[in-house]
């Protein structure tokens, strides 16, 4: 690890002596790929530095250990040096482990309402309206591309995509099934109903990260349903794709343009071939080293949703948060960071395997 660290110190060096030459600036293109690495490799040298430091520190009260004198207060130093410095090295494991090449990517997150009916309907909208605040909050963009929905303001699905850097980082971890447990609006008896919602993330892809030949897709236009005006009824601007190969189909029809809506069922078709790819990838990975955290297959429960008791608990890593009101309006940061953290404590232990 420590000559791995000192390679990443001498090229981060490099980094910053290219960044600041006069030349690096005639391009910049050059200077925005220079200043990307650099920042995302800072958080590791920063580290890295305050563990030598401390390592210094650790050195100097060692020698002082003999000091009549000075004996307490070096012992005192010495055993706070050991303790940072055990916390900077699993700090330094993690800061060390790779990184998802998808994690900096935008977001289509697909919500389809499963066993429960109308209940289940009404709850995808309630996820919907929890992911677009948590976005809002992060200052990042949502952008509906498709929406199924039922008469009483649920929906039956609804694909959307989430645009800013590192969305997928946080909100990977989300595709499962989501369980409710919840008086519905519908039911007179005041009785508690289960219902269950799927939700996949994938990371948006373009038609260039994914082998995509246009002889297997058969395009189809339609009027678009639902709200929109009077544009939306004249005009056949909503697109289907359908993809020969593995009939996978895809709509979109919320733009006003059939350019537009082609464009966006176009990304989304390319992320679901991604994930298809990679969940062939994932099966074929032993039990052993798969991430628990990460699976994300669609038929797992990942997650229940117990409003009497305004409890929310989340099945893959045990962690139960009272504070459900405040989740489904959008407050996901404490959820989201146990994942994280549950996922590179996983990847650290099969690191070791």
């Amino acid at each position: 690890m420590q000559d791995k660290l000192r390679s990443l110190e001498l090229h981060y060096q490099t980094l910053e002596a290219r960044l600041t030459a006069s030349e690096t600036y005639a391009d910049p293109a050059l200077v925005a790929k220079l200043n990307k690495e650099q920042r995302e490799l800072q958080p590791l040298i920063e580290t890295y530095r305050a563990y030598g430091r401390r390592q210094e520190d650790l050195t100097q009260a060692e020698a002082l250990l003999s000091d009549p004198d000075m004996k307490e207060l070096a012992r005192e130093e010495y055993a706070a040096a050991k303790e940072e410095l055990a916390a900077l090295e699993e700090k330094l494991k993690i800061l060390l482990l790779p990184t998802d090449p998808n994690d900096d990517k935008s977001v289509i997150v697909e919500i389809r309402a499963g066993v429960g009916g109308e209940e289940a309907a009404l709850f995808a909208n309630s996820l919907y309206r929890m992911y677009s605040m948590y976005a809002e909050s992060r200052g990042w963009r949502v952008e509906v591309a498709n929406a199924n929905e039922t008469e009483l303001g649920g929906m039956k699905e609804i694909s959307f995509v989430i645009e800013g850097d590192g969305a997928y980082s946080r909100l990977k971890f989300e595709s499962g099934v989501h369980r409710v447990q919840r008086v519905p609006e519908t039911e007179s008896g005041g009785r508690v109903h289960t219902s269950t919602v799927t939700v996949a993330v994938l990371p948006e892809m373009e038609e260039v990260d994914v082998q995509l030949n246009p002889a297997d897709i058969e395009m189809q236009v339609f009027r678009s349903s639902g709200a929109g005006g009077q544009h939306i009824n004249k005009t056949s601007s909503a697109v289907r794709l359908i993809h020969k190969p593995s009939g996978m189909v895809v709509e979109c029809q919320q733009e006003r343009s059939q350019f537009q809506n082609r464009d966006k069922a176009m990304r989304i078709l390319a992320s679901r071939l991604y994930e298809q790819e990679q969940e062939k990838r994932n099966d074929a990975l032993t039990a052993e080293r798969r991430s628990q955290v990460g699976s994300g297959m669609r038929n797992e429960r990942i997650r229940t949703y117990n409003f009497p008791q305004g409890r929310l608990t989340d099945h893959r890593i045990g962690l139960t948060l009272y504070k459900l009101d405040a989740v489904m309006d959008g407050d996901l940061n404490d959820m989201i960071d146990a994942l994280v953290t549950a996922d590179q404590a996983e990847r650290l232990k099969n690191q070791g395997n």
